[in-house]
């Protein structure tokens, strides 16, 4: 049996989430030829929203966010080139959980109540039928703490365990960013000036933080894949706005659009040193 082309998969926990983290890795993928499998667990139905028209959207009106973002996500993976994406346990099996403490977390569908069992096994089947050499989730804290992109994490980890009799992840991967380089950028961003954002983000704002040292790899994207990045990101728009080399929230903040992905190793094969792929140094049999 001939060897199965390379894959990578990636659990994330809401629309938008994809983009932001690892949109550069997706279009870079992509063009080599890598297939690269999203999965989404939930549809973001919690989510602020951001353009004034769309407000009736959110949670607290029309409830219905959920399907307009699926619409977003899709544009957003049309702009980077993924053909491959799944909905956790079919879409809408579980809903967006909100910020932890929040009310929407006591929802019976809420994905932070999920039998972690459940969740996990549904991945497993994905990861077994896709194959992943490599798979990208959330450090364990789910990069700030909100309690999908935990779940996503603890789902993610224990699906590769399960699938592993009928197929091994070879890597997995964290998403992260370099501490001393994020702060090195947001101050580059307060010297530039704000732009159209009232104010820039401040290091506690930004999502998996960790020692410049502890980073295992860093994809950097060239220009196209950089700006299929900012175009997904852009199709988000109920959740984030786009401006030149940053972007903002629903809290305005700006935050460097990051034109470099980073990495920590979770488990798996080591990521050879100055590597510049997932893929990079894997056993010939997983590419």
């Amino acid at each position: 049996m001939s060897p199965a082309p390379p894959g990578v998969l990636l659990v994330h926990a809401h629309p938008d989430d994809e983009s932001i983290g690892n949109g550069v890795t997706m279009a870079a993928c992509v063009r080599a030829g890598v297939r690269v499998t999203l999965v989404t667990c939930t549809l973001g139905e919690e989510g602020e929203v951001i353009p004034p028209a769309l407000a009736h959207l959110a949670a607290g009106r029309d409830d219905a966010l959920g399907p307009h973002r699926a619409r977003e996500l899709a544009a957003a993976l049309r702009a980077l080139g993924v053909t491959d994406h799944r909905y956790l346990g079919g879409t809408g099996r579980w809903r967006d959980s909100g910020m932890r403490g929040l009310p929407s977390n006591d929802h019976p569908d809420a994905f932070c109540r999920a039998d972690p069992e459940e969740a996990a096994a549904a991945l497993a089947e994905v990861i077994a039928e896709a194959r992943p050499a490599v798979l990208i989730t959330y450090t364990p804290d789910g990069g700030y703490g909100h309690p999908d992109h935990v779940q996503a994490h603890r789902a993610a980890m224990r699906a590769v365990a399960l699938a592993t009799p009928r197929h091994r992840v070879r890597r997995v991967l964290w998403n992260c960013l370099p501490r001393a380089g994020a702060e090195s950028r947001l101050a580059a961003l307060r010297a530039a000036g704000t732009g159209p954002f009232p104010a820039v983000a401040g290091p506690g704002d930004l999502p998996g933080l960790v020692p410049d040292g502890d980073v295992a790899l860093a994809v950097p994207g060239g220009a196209a894949e950089v700006a299929a990045k900012a175009a997904a990101m852009a199709a988000h728009a109920t959740q984030l706005t786009v401006a030149g080399d940053a972007f903002a929230l629903s809290n305005g903040l700006a935050q460097p659009l990051w034109e470099t992905e980073y990495y920590l190793l979770g488990e798996g094969e080591p990521v050879p040193q100055g590597a510049r792929d997932v893929l990079a140094g894997l056993a010939e049999e997983a590419r």
